[in-house]
């Protein structure tokens, strides 16, 4: 293929066009698209391709997507394609990811515009899959008027998964494509993340992780593996646990080893939820109370960012200084009964619920409350 080589700043792509049905056979779809009487199957994604896996589970799963609406979209694209006339149907260009390294022949005078060679195995679609889905179907229509229609292309080829992952994050991370939840599997993986993102985000995978958390498999997350009824969303509890991050990131980024930091603020919470589920005794994870349900959850994050403050040190002996100080949580059960909750706690919304809750359960355990910036309420 004819393509130009672009650079901008460390980043070099290349730009380029295939003819509709020369690109068709280049491209995987990992997703089922559908026509009137006609389907595409989606390939089979390895196991080993990480960004497939990551595209795929999210369009078989979020409904932020929309992918239900998937069949009047192509719908809609495809019968552009055949009123199109004078305008291009496909003005845009396609993002295609390779992890090949493709080699660029440069044409004698030119240095950006050469022969650029074809990847050993067919692209990855990082954006543009209902363009080319319903070009699939108005090439199986119109054959003679689709083979006309060359198809604007940009090329990334030679990076890492976690390239492919970040173009794919750019591209979709609005309030309309992927649910927030799923950015924060990516927190650790995206290079434009800040720190504080990715630091509370290991905490976050640590206790959906790690075998003596009591929050294992509770989080609602993307591809989570277990059966077990979730109590709380992934980007809830993340914004929880940045809420106090942010808070401590003076102090926090002066550490060396963050990761080891990471590993001893997930320690915190999770003696602090292990002394939590003592007082709470049989009222945690019960139906019948509202005590692991989100708004408590998000209350009880915080009063272990102020309990942490003052008493987390040392490590040693900690649950059962914890247990003897949220014992008073034991007379708060009634309180958290599902049934008449929302009226005992009445608030005008869930962020101010949880503000009350985290005021009355810190008052209880004789815990000072402080404001997100850090000082004393």
């Amino acid at each position: 293929m004819l393509a130009t080589r672009i650079r901008q700043k460390d980043g070099i792509f290349f730009l380029g066009s295939y003819p509709s049905k020369e690109i068709l056979n280049k491209v995987r779809f990992i997703s089922r698209y559908y026509d009137e009487d006609d389907l595409i199957t989606p390939q089979t994604v390895p196991q080993h391709d990480e960004i497939a896996q990551f595209i795929a589970r999210i369009e078989r799963t979020d409904a932020a997507f929309q992918r239900q609406l998937s069949r009047a979209k192509v719908k809609s694209l495809k019968n552009f394609y055949e009123m199109a006339v004078t305008q291009p149907p496909i003005p845009g260009t396609v993002l295609l990811f390779t992890s090949d390294h493709l080699n660029f022949r440069p044409l004698e005078g030119h240095e950006n515009i050469g022969h650029l060679q074809d990847p050993s195995s067919k692209f990855l679609i990082i954006d543009g899959q209902h363009r080319l889905a319903a070009l699939r179907f108005y090439l199986s229509e119109h054959p003679d008027e689709a083979k006309g229609i060359d198809v604007p292309c940009v090329i990334f080829d030679g990076r890492s998964e976690d390239f492919a992952a970040e173009m794919f994050v750019i591209i979709n991370s609005t309030p309309t494509r992927i649910n927030k939840s799923h950015l924060v599997d990516l927190y650790e993986r995206v290079s434009w993340a800040d720190p504080d993102r990715r630091f509370a985000a290991r905490i976050v995978d640590s206790l959906y992780t790690e075998g003596d958390s009591p929050l294992r498999y509770r989080i609602n997350r993307l591809g989570g593996r277990s059966q077990k009824d979730k109590w709380i969303l992934q980007a809830e509890i993340f914004n929880e646990l940045y809420r106090w991050v942010r808070a401590d990131w003076k102090k926090i980024k002066q550490v060396t080893n963050s990761y080891k930091e990471a590993e001893r603020y997930y320690e915190i919470v999770r003696d602090f939820l292990k002394a939590a589920q003592s007082a709470w005794g049989e009222c945690w994870g019960h139906e019948g109370y509202m005590v692991t349900k989100p708004v408590s959850l998000k209350a009880m994050i915080r009063v272990c960012a102020d309990l942490a403050r003052e008493n987390a040190e040392p490590a040693e002996g900690r649950i059962k200084r914890w247990e003897q100080r949220l014992g008073a949580w034991r007379d708060q059960q009634k309180a958290f009964r599902s049934e008449g909750f929302y009226e005992r706690f009445p608030a005008k919304g869930e962020v101010e619920r949880v503000a009350r809750i985290h005021r009355e359960l810190a008052r209880a355990a004789s815990i000072e409350v402080r404001s997100a910036a850090g000082k004393a309420e």
